[in-house]
């Protein structure tokens, strides 16, 4: 009476999509110091420290923490002392920052009285349809360039992924 008759082939579901795995926040609290690079896929806070390149999804530097070496991520908070090149696609510096290299943004955030004694370079993405990779477009500000050199506002473009 309830049932049903099942004529055609059985039909399977898919499993249900697992989530991103997410971890636990690193943190490198103030009495540590770490000598060598720093890897993660997830969120790292350092307090102490790092003499190192920092690669992270989203990174948070503290007011005590100093780093000193590249640091390439999603998001990056700072706080504290920062001496290399950043590499993200939001920057913050708040008003304790003190950073002493180049930034490379997508979106960059200086509170009054941040620090920064560097440049600031603008990465525009734009995303090609057919092969769906991202080219990272950085504009210098116009300067003169020797004869026959490329004018320095060109665009430079970079293609990121395999």
């Amino acid at each position: 009476m309830f049932s049903k008759s099942n004529k055609g082939p059985a039909k399977t579901q898919a499993p249900p999509a697992t989530p991103p795995k997410r971890y636990a926040p690193s943190i490198i609290s103030g009495d540590l110091k770490v000598v060598g690079d720093l890897n993660s896929e997830g969120e790292i806070q350092v307090d102490g420290s790092v003499d190192g390149d920092i690669r992270s999804k989203d990174l948070l530097i503290g007011e005590t923490a100093t780093v000193k070496g590249e640091i390439v991520a999603d998001a990056i908070r700072v706080f504290g002392t920062v001496n290399g090149q950043i590499k993200a696609r939001s920057v913050t510096l708040a008003k304790s920052a003190h950073v002493v290299g180049d930034i490379h943004h997508t979106n960059l955030s200086i509170e009054e009285g941040a620090f920064l004694e560097g440049h600031c370079k603008r990465i525009a993405e734009k995303t090609e349809p057919a092969e769906g990779k991202i080219n990272l477009v950085v504009k210098d500000s116009p300067t003169a360039a020797p004869a026959g050199t490329p004018p320095k506002n060109a665009d430079v473009k970079r293609v990121t992924g395999t």
